[in-house]
């Protein structure tokens, strides 16, 4: 295995240089892009590594849409006329398996698996490991969390048909919060404008957010929820449920 001193420094250069962060605040890869890092000059061939990738997402029951996301791009011609190109969003852990099933013969190509397997494991931790952490620890694991689950959740609510967003993230905080909305608990806390209120919780309050997230995109899913009101009246009552689990332990968040 190579020294993780020089795999982090070939990172700085390579995967973490073509890395995206989406409006909310979710990490991700193009596939086209990763392609030419890992050294491979037809799409094609790449395309085949990552249908070997998704096979092994399927077999572990993932849902591999929220892994591998479909996307076409715009892509110029040498006669400067524009054509559709297919592409994908990745997650991290998606990119691990396209290195895994890359040929290991390729320096960069071990390089990779070894990065995405060092990343991805530094998102993971046990419980016995998670109680030895400070509060900011605890704090910062939870936040990557929140994060994570918040990226899963939009996905849950656009397949259910929402288009407002912010409504739909209030439905869940007023339910949570006593009638909150995200500004409201950001006034509450003395936050500057555009600060997120999420940066600004302690790790049990995090957690009692995450609960929120994580059951509202299961029971958009399950109960296949199809229009804006029904998923904000969903997140609506997820959250007052979470409020009265907390109240019923003691604690009160607002």
């Amino acid at each position: 295995m190579y020294e993780l001193e020089k795999i982090e420094n070939y990172n700085n250069k390579t995967f973490e240089d073509i890395k995206h962060i989406d409006e909310y605040g979710s990490e991700y890869w193009y596939a086209r892009e990763l392609m030419k890092v890992l050294q491979y000059s037809n799409w094609q061939n790449f395309e085949k590594i990552i249908n070997k990738a998704k096979t092994a997402y399927k077999n572990s029951e993932i849902n591999i849409n929220e892994q591998f996301i479909d996307v076409n791009k715009l892509s110029k011609r040498a006669n400067n006329a524009e054509v559709l190109i297919k592409d994908y969003k990745l997650t991290r852990y998606a990119c691990y398996l396209i290195a895994q099933n890359g040929d290991s013969r390729k320096k960069v190509i071990a390089l990779a698996q070894t990065y995405f397997a060092i990343q991805t494991r530094k998102q993971e931790i046990s419980e016995k490991e998670y109680s030895l952490l400070t509060e900011d620890e605890k704090r910062f694991y939870q936040r990557n969390l929140t994060r994570k689950g918040n990226y899963s959740l939009n996905q849950a609510a656009i397949n259910a048909g929402v288009k407002n967003f912010d409504k739909f993230h209030n439905s869940g905080y007023k339910g949570l919060y006593n009638g909150e909305t995200a500004d409201d608990i950001a006034k509450r806390k003395g936050l500057r404008y555009r600060e997120d209120i999420l940066d600004n919780m302690g790790s049990e309050e995090l957690a009692a957010n995450l609960f929120r997230i994580t059951q509202t995109e299961s029971k958009l899913k399950k109960d296949k929820v199809d229009n804006e009101k029904q998923a904000c009246d969903t997140h609506n009552k997820i959250g007052k449920i979470v409020r009265e689990a907390i109240k019923q332990a003691g604690r009160n968040y607002a």
